[in-house]
């Protein structure tokens, strides 16, 4: 009903940068919040920003100042620009989307299948 479609991840050194975007298309009636999460080996899934259509955007403390949520209503699609990446950045990162569709009025979760980053020298 809905799919989320992430691009960007990769390999990258220690203080680089990265810029995902994730596109979300389907029989979508309204997206109420996008956003991503990432998952390290061994560790549970972390929220790492989310953005509402609305603008209000949430980053974790960890990412605060260095990475950056934007949303680009009109395309559905979500950026998670990255800057000054650590080591400790690396994993796998989750395209997230809370969406009601044509079929179902009641939103919810949808995830994408994941980009890697991998933050190494």
């Amino acid at each position: 009903q809905v799919q989320l479609v992430e691009s960007g991840g990769g390999l990258v050194q220690p203080g680089g940068s990265l810029r995902l975007s994730c596109a979300a298309s389907g029989s979508i009636s309204s997206i109420y919040a996008m956003g991503w999460y990432r998952q390290a080996p061994g560790k549970q899934r972390e929220l790492v920003a989310t953005a509402t259509s609305g603008g209000t955007t949430n980053l974790a403390d960890s990412v605060k100042g260095r990475f950056t949520i934007s949303r680009d209503n009109a395309r559905r699609t979500v950026y998670l620009q990255m800057n000054s990446l650590t080591p400790e950045d690396t994993a796998v990162y989750y395209c997230n989307a809370y969406a009601a569709t044509v079929w179902a009025a009641s939103p919810y979760d949808y995830w994408g299948q994941g980009t890697q980053v991998t933050v190494s020298s």
